[in-house]
């Protein structure tokens, strides 16, 4: 049997004109001058350093994206020697979002040799930024089943007891990208906010091949428990925010775990899988929900050789979970649902759904209606150019919408 596969994760064109003939490139395209309202991106070099690549030139899409974070390191570091601090805070914040793309480009390649080394240039770059950024910011270490987490506290200083934002980043995201989605918004507000990478994260993967859980409740009452106890936190006012992925983990823990004010889902996220299992046919599907792992794996490979798009997708969004079969992974995958713990929910829940979401269409639809008494549907369109997964183009939009919200839910 030769199975077509359809590849999940790309998006139809909208009314803005793609920047890219590969709708994944055009996404991360998107991804990144959307984040540049906030520093982490210049829109101007990442159009310069992206024209011109081919649809399926996957090593030219690695090597445009290392080249311009290379270039940029390099301006942190001339700017680091000439004492401009400003300098050199935006060009390391500039850097370790471009490595960041990167890593993920090299993830979906066959040979992944230089994929550590470039992860550990994507930390310098953070580590650069965190150093010279005029943010009030500690590295600190989360205590986390018998080891640690690694975060960073960005806080307000001249507001003692202001509210806090624990931000939950998304299965692949960086953490510069995340500073563009949380950090800096919600500083320009008054909040602190709390980073860290999770299991399957960022270093958490790349540095200590820990892999994802689905029960993040283990992940977050101990992020609850430590940010609760530092000097001048409101242990009353904190919020926690997802982004992508990040959704569902927020929305899991969420069932168990009861204490933050409110929370922020960009976007709800109810069943993880669907994004991978919603586009295999249905003799696939069958031998999936048979049991038939062994003769599942061996049509997906026989597959995955006429759609080596989706062969390379694979490789990238597999990684994280630490498993090895197609049907291994897609079983692991499948435990990643709140539709039977949702209405546990106890916290005040602001869910973003963005016209056109690509990778799970429909779910802040039902997060809402899984409780309904808690829920706010925050809808972005097309037509002001917010649509997509998490509203690529539109983060400033984003932020004033969710923390208009937050400050709202908390009396601000």
């Amino acid at each position: 049997m030769n199975a077509h596969l359809e590849n999940p994760f790309h998006h139809a064109p909208t009314g803005i004109r793609p920047f890219s003939d590969n709708l994944d490139f055009d996404y991360e395209i998107r991804g990144v001058i959307g984040q540049g309202v906030y520093g982490a991106g210049e829109p101007g070099e990442v159009l310069a350093a992206t024209v011109g690549i081919k649809k399926n030139d996957h090593d030219g899409w690695y090597k445009a994206w290392l080249d311009l974070a290379e270039r940029s390191l390099a301006t942190a570091q001339t700017a680091v020697a000439a004492g401009r601090k400003a300098t050199a805070a935006g060009a390391f914040l500039r850097a370790s979002t471009y490595y960041g793309v990167a890593v993920n480009a090299i993830s979906a390649l066959e040979n992944t040799d230089d994929l550590a080394p470039t992860f550990a240039k994507q930390q310098t770059a953070w580590k650069g930024f965190i150093a010279h950024t005029s943010a009030d910011v500690d590295e600190v270490s989360i205590p986390y089943e018998g080891g640690t987490l690694p975060g960073w506290f960005f806080r307000r200083s001249e507001a003692s007891g202001a509210p806090t934002i624990v931000a939950v980043n998304g299965s692949d995201g960086s953490l510069a990208a995340l500073w563009a989605s949380c950090v800096a918004p919600a500083l320009d507000r008054g909040y602190n906010v709390l980073v860290f990478d999770g299991p399957g994260q960022q270093s958490e993967l790349f540095e200590r091949s820990v892999s994802f859980r689905p029960d993040w409740e283990h992940v977050l009452t101990p992020v609850f428990d430590f940010v609760a106890g530092l000097d001048g936190v409101d242990a009353m006012s904190i919020a926690v925010y997802g982004i992508s992925q990040g959704g569902y983990w927020v929305a899991r823990a969420l069932a168990f775990e009861h204490r933050f004010a409110a929370a922020i889902t960009d976007p709800g996220v109810v069943d993880v899988s669907t994004s991978w299992t919603s586009h295999l046919p249905k003799s696939l599907t069958k031998l999936l929900d048979e049991g038939d792992l062994e003769k599942f794996d061996k049509e997906m490979a026989l597959a995955m050789k006429f759609s080596p798009e989706t062969a390379r997708t694979w490789r990238f969004r597999a990684r994280p979970y630490g498993t090895t079969g197609y049907g291994e992974t897609i079983k692991e995958v499948q435990k990643y649902t709140v539709v039977d713990v949702a209405k546990q929910i106890v916290t005040p829940l602001a869910i973003l759904s963005p016209e056109g979401e690509q990778f799970w269409p429909g779910q802040s639809e039902q997060l809402a209606a899984l409780a309904p008494d808690l829920s706010t549907l925050i809808r972005f369109t097309a037509a002001e150019g917010a649509d997509l997964h998490c509203q690529p183009l539109a983060r400033r939009l984003t932020a004033e919408r969710m923390l208009d919200w937050l400050d709202e839910r908390l009396g601000r």
